[in-house]
């Protein structure tokens, strides 16, 4: 049985590209080959970016309202092959159906529409200096790339093109090589939905198509999704042709939860904020810090829940809600990552090993799992994993408590959970992370600012300063009085 071959999408239609090279995507759960995607090659990339000149000509003219109303059809066809969609990203994936078809469409589309709704507010100011005065304007920055993970690979897409076409720009965006088509279906919707051909470009490919993209001297700005070694690899190269970036990167992100807390909200939060999509989300909570006094009632809960109200298998089963993870690879880099924490000394509460669901057989999956017993110089408490594995520690003193858990590189997300509005509010102020939550865990509408401090990020997605960031300031002078010169 051949799978499909899908070609990179420019110019407001598919493009065959001249090498004939292609890469293969598995289904995670399956281990099977579902599709074929051709690279990105030289004369794919050429004609990315012609496009996106001509593209972005035609867009950045249009009246923001304008942009503002097709953008908004978009997000109309969006919701309305939901369920599309979200079955795409189960098996580009393996992330469960009742997961993808609650959350990643929708929370994509809600991006779109917010940046919609922004279009036709930018406004420049214009103030008196002494009989003359000057005035700015917003203007976009022209060509943009995108580069997307694999974990929430249409919302991605959704977050960085939303503000980036919003704001008048072209993108040219990169997709994960191991989750390649929702980026494309998303442009299909584009163009269906009004955008010019050209403003929105999918190019495939892996790291060397992503390098060409920070590369190029056509492009003004890279907007990077992923982990933090390669994000740095990304600054240095934009570095060259001084791109504007945007970064969000990884996270270690620790959970505190005091005496005083709702012990069933906080376990949930943990769960939440380690199991959910199977532990692939940077924001997750891996490090969870549990006051002395509440520890054996939380880890009771925890245990019990994890492993009663788990079910793994098909991503596709509705009644499923853990899935698989990205890869082979990634799945041994995971069961390494427990080897060492069994090896250190932390006791391994549940978990701790490879699953074989009587549903999904081959798919690349791994128990939820807890550790008890950690430190904080254990390199399961220190580095991020990417998967379902959690680490509980142990405290008694706030002060001491926030510095165990700023002692990191890292600073994407905290959260506290406490009754004590006053405490809620001083220890959270303290939290060198971007991202943060007081009783509640992993939320991430469109109105909030998304980022990280530290090695966790540069620059924000999300929020009203987004559009910001894929503007730039024009200032203009105006003389309302004769020149002073003294030639």
């Amino acid at each position: 049985m051949t799978t499909p071959v899908y070609q990179n999408f420019i110019n407001g239609d598919f493009l065959k590209n001249q090498s004939g090279e292609t890469f293969a995507v598995k289904n995670p759960a399956t281990d099977e080959v579902i599709y074929h995607v051709e690279v990105a090659d030289s004369f794919v990339q050429n004609a990315a970016i012609e496009s996106a000149k001509q593209g972005f000509a035609v867009w950045s003219a249009m009246a923001p309202i304008e942009r503002s109303r097709i953008l908004l059809k978009a997000v109309a066809l969006l919701r309305e092959r939901n369920d599309l969609l979200a079955k795409i990203e189960v098996l580009d994936t393996g992330k469960p159906w009742q997961e993808a078809e609650c959350v990643d469409v929708q929370t994509g589309a809600d991006v779109i529409e917010y940046f919609a709704g922004l279009a036709p507010a930018q406004v420049g100011q214009q103030q008196m200096v002494g009989e003359d005065f000057f005035y700015t304007r917003k203007e976009p920055l022209g060509i943009c790339a995108g580069i997307g993970a694999w974990n929430y690979p249409l919302q991605i897409a959704c977050w960085k093109s939303g503000p980036a076409l919003a704001a008048g720009n072209a993108l040219i965006f990169k997709p994960s090589e191991e989750t390649p088509l929702g980026a494309i279906k998303l442009a299909e919707i584009f163009t269906e939905a009004g955008v010019p051909a050209g403003v929105f470009n999918v190019v495939q490919g892996a790291a060397e198509v992503g390098q060409w993209l920070t590369h190029s001297p056509d492009i003004e700005k890279v907007s990077f999704t992923g982990e933090v070694g390669t994000g740095k690899k990304v600054v240095a190269s934009a570095a060259g042709t001084l791109k504007d970036v945007t970064m969000e990167l990884g996270g270690k992100s620790p959970l505190l939860v005091f005496e005083d807390a709702d012990i069933s909200q906080a376990v949930s939060a943990a769960m939440l904020g380690n199991f959910y999509t199977q532990g692939e989300i940077c924001t997750n909570c891996t490090r969870i810090y549990v006051h002395k006094s509440v520890y054996q009632q939380f880890i009771d809960e925890l245990k019990t829940r994890t492993e009663q109200n788990i079910v793994a298998g098909d991503p596709l089963d509705p009644s499923v809600n853990f899935g698989a993870l990205i890869s082979k690879n990634h799945h041994n880099l995971v069961m390494g990552y427990i080897e060492k924490g069994i090896n250190e000394g932390a006791t391994l509460l549940t978990g701790g090993k490879a699953l074989r669901p009587e549903s999904a057989p081959n798919g690349y999956f791994v128990a939820p799992t807890v550790f008890t017993d950690c430190t904080d110089d254990m390199t399961i408490v220190k580095e991020e994993i990417f998967g379902p594995v959690m680490s509980v520690l142990v405290f008694e003193d706030e002060d001491d408590v926030i510095r165990r858990a700023n002692d990191t590189h890292l600073g994407l997300a905290a959260g506290v959970f406490t009754k004590d509005i006053k405490r809620a509010h001083r220890v959270i102020h303290q939290m060198q992370a971007g991202i943060c939550w007081i009783n509640s865990y992993g939320n991430s509408p469109a109105e909030m600012p998304v980022g990280g401090y530290k090695q966790s990020g540069i620059g924000r997605e999300n929020g009203i300063e987004t559009l910001d960031h894929y503007t730039q300031t024009k200032s203009i002078y105006v003389g309302m009085t004769d020149i002073e010169s003294p030639f």
